[in-house]
């Protein structure tokens, strides 16, 4: 009894520390095939669509999407796939760029 007890402490505490790990986060997709004044608005309703994202803010002028999530429940790779799926192939770009 005593060992279930202490197994069952453990497995609570590493999920309590999993999320206590997890963080909101920020990242800017390079979006392409955006042409027209529709276009930001399906890459926006695709990747706001996934699990676990915040935000999202689509600019058509600089083909960019920024996306504000919840690491623990998502992430980049299943925003840019839901961008993809969309039409609109989605890559993280590089700090700075």
């Amino acid at each position: 009894m005593k060992k279930r007890l202490s197994v069952l402490a453990l497995i609570a505490s590493m999920m309590t520390a999993s999320t206590a790990l997890a963080a909101e986060r920020t990242v800017t997709f390079a979006v392409d095939n955006m042409t027209c004044a529709s276009c930001p608005y399906i890459v926006k309703t695709s990747m706001a669509a996934v699990s676990g994202v915040a935000n999202v803010t689509v600019s058509f002028k600089a083909k960019t999407a920024t996306v504000t999530f919840d690491d623990a429940r998502t992430n980049a790779d299943t925003i840019a796939a839901a961008s993809m799926n969309a039409g609109y192939p989605a890559h993280l770009r590089q700090q700075g760029s």
